[in-house]
């Protein structure tokens, strides 16, 4: 066999048990890494019991600003994203028309289906899914208002 044969065939071989170790090392990293997120998920969890446990007037605080803001923004929807829309943040309608240039109900309309990923009929979400987004990022906003406010308590 000719030299240069030989030689790539140890190197396969070499690169093979390399390979073979790599995935070793590869595989007990991945395992120790998915036991650690397991206990820093475990302490988080124990963590956050004990804050709402020591906390509660707070916790029940936080929770509720963060379902009022998150309804009325499902309420004020409509409003929201015509204002949106109107300001020309939304870009297109469907159709192909800006939204900005829309006025009144299909404005509104309009606005909510864009919010929810487009119309129903192109693949989208449509209008209910804009106003559950608006709720969205309604809750998420009240939660971090309030959270930020309970921790200023929390630090005077």
């Amino acid at each position: 066999m000719p030299r240069f044969l030989t030689d790539a065939l140890d190197w396969l071989s070499d690169a093979k048990g390399a390979f073979a170790d790599m995935t070793i090392e590869i595989s007990a990293a991945t395992r120790e890494f998915v036991s650690d997120i397991g206990e820093i998920s475990a302490d988080a969890a124990g963590e956050m019991k004990e804050y709402v446990v020591d906390n509660p007037g707070k916790c029940a605080v936080v929770a509720v600003a963060t379902v009022a803001t998150g309804g009325v923004a499902f309420v004020a929807a409509p409003a929201i994203a015509a204002t949106a829309g109107g300001l020309g943040l939304l870009g297109a309608a469907s159709t192909g028309t800006a939204i900005s240039t829309l006025s009144g109900a299909a404005l509104t309309n309009a606005s909510l289906a864009a919010l929810g990923g487009g119309a129903l009929a192109a693949g989208g979400g449509g209008m209910a899914a804009g106003a559950v987004v608006v709720a969205g990022v309604g809750a998420a906003t009240g939660l971090g208002v309030s959270t930020v406010t309970a921790t200023a308590f929390d630090n005077s």
